[in-house]
């Protein structure tokens, strides 16, 4: 039993849902209905209170919930309907969702576009199999975020970070602007996993220093942490016997990678990527599930919220477009990962695109006065020359609707890499 139909149905009401809701209806699609298993909207911006959002598409600095409260109020400016409290129990490929709330209990709801919003999780410590005891005191960074900035709860006084990724290190802010000490950020790879700025701005302006190349070798402590040790690792990522550092603290953060939360995804039969762990989507962001779409970090961890809501604004036009019947011509061209290249995305694109398309992929280590490579065949088709590429920083480069059109009569699939100086 169906108990509503909708034209298009958006799954998280965070900043990719809010974004694809609002390009939708200004499609002119009136029947969009967005599930929220929160009690508000927002997402994660919610807890995001520091600023440096919408530099790139408000011209401006804006903290998290600032953001957040634009695109709310225009989805409530153009009457699109938002249900919070609301849990998504599964997805059907032939678009049937079923949810449960506790104000309407258990629902089903037939759409004719779904858009994947649901954002991502953090990596738990079962999956950095850190030795040590069970205790407490060990939190993920967002989680220690959330306690902070909404709830008015402090993790802890003396704190180590596990990993340097953007929350980790903002968190390493947060926590001494709150009174906490942050003895140190460590972090097993050569170089950062978060944005430059971060580093500068929450590390080096605090004096907290970061250890490259080290890892947490064991947590000790019974009921509470009471210390870790840290040790250097080698080109393998082993511990070097003898580089052990111990620090006596309480709190230990973990940002050490977000996952997409891929859970319903996989329940509707979407194809995964196993580099992004998002879904392998065409130049639209349609899934290999037709009528299904996703963006946002439950396609791949964005590190600007701006990427987000532009991608966001696609997918939504782009189901606009599947329920109006506007279809995709041309034949489908693969797009792969070259060297120096991780989870390019979109993995396909329809030869006859009738506009540009943008591809955004994380460079596999840091590269200095290097050069994105598109090439089709033995065709290049596009160039674009970087200071550097690093890892915590998104790259993005566009492909114009007219070079596009080169790639519909080369016979190959499209590569993306990144070229060194004297290759």
């Amino acid at each position: 039993m169906i108990d509503l139909n909708v034209d298009i149905l958006i799954i998280g009401a965070g900043p990719a849902g809010l974004a694809a809701a609002i390009a939708a209806k200004e499609q002119g699609i009136d029947s969009i209905l967005i599930l929220e298993r929160e009690d508000m909207p927002g997402g994660i911006l919610r807890q995001c209170i520091h600023n440096g959002f919408g530099l790139h598409r408000f011209n401006e600095e804006l903290t998290g919930p600032e953001y957040a409260q634009r695109d709310i109020d225009r989805v409530n400016e153009l009457g699109i309907k938002i249900r919070c409290g609301t849990t998504v129990l599964s997805v059907s490929e032939d678009k049937l969702v079923t949810c449960v709330s506790s104000e309407e209990g258990f629902r089903t709801i037939k759409a004719k576009a779904i858009i994947l919003a649901m954002g991502c999780r953090e990596r738990p410590r079962g999956a950095l199999c850190t030795p040590g005891t069970r205790c407490a005191g060990i939190y993920s960074a967002g989680t220690a975020q959330r306690f902070v900035n909404l709830e008015g709860y402090m993790p802890g006084r003396r704190v180590v970070i596990l990993g340097s990724g953007d929350i980790g290190l903002i968190m390493a802010r947060r926590m001494t602007l709150q009174g906490a000490k942050v003895l140190a950020c460590v972090e097993i790879m050569p170089y950062s996993s978060g944005l430059n700025r971060n580093i500068v701005q929450c590390l080096e302006d605090y004096d907290i220093p970061l250890y490259l190349s080290h890892t947490v070798t064991d947590i000790k402590g019974r009921e509470r942490v009471e210390g870790v040790t840290v040790a250097r690792v080698d080109e393998n990522r082993k511990p070097i016997p003898g580089t052990e550092i111990d620090f006596r603290c309480d709190t230990l953060l973990l940002s050490c990678g977000l996952i997409p939360e891929n859970e319903l995804s996989l329940g509707a039969g979407v194809e995964l990527s196993p580099v992004t762990s998002g879904a392998v989507v065409d130049e639209d962001l349609e899934t290999s599930i037709t009528g299904i779409y996703a963006c946002g970090n439950v396609l791949h961890v964005h590190d600007l919220v701006d990427h987000v809501s532009s991608e966001s604004f696609r997918a939504g036009k782009a189901a606009a477009e599947y329920v109006k019947g506007i279809k995709r011509e041309g034949r489908i061209i693969h797009v792969k990962d070259g060297f120096g290249v991780r989870g390019v995305v979109p993995q396909r694109i329809h030869g006859g695109c009738r506009e540009d398309v943008t591809f955004m992929f994380r460079p596999a280590s840091v590269y200095r006065n290097s050069t994105a490579v598109v090439t089709c065949g033995n065709n290049v088709i596009k160039r674009k020359k970087a200071m550097i590429f690093t890892p915590g920083e998104m790259a993005t480069l566009t492909l114009k609707a007219s070079e596009l059109e080169a790639v519909q009569e080369v016979d190959g699939d499209i590569t993306v890499s990144i070229e060194q100086e004297g290759m």
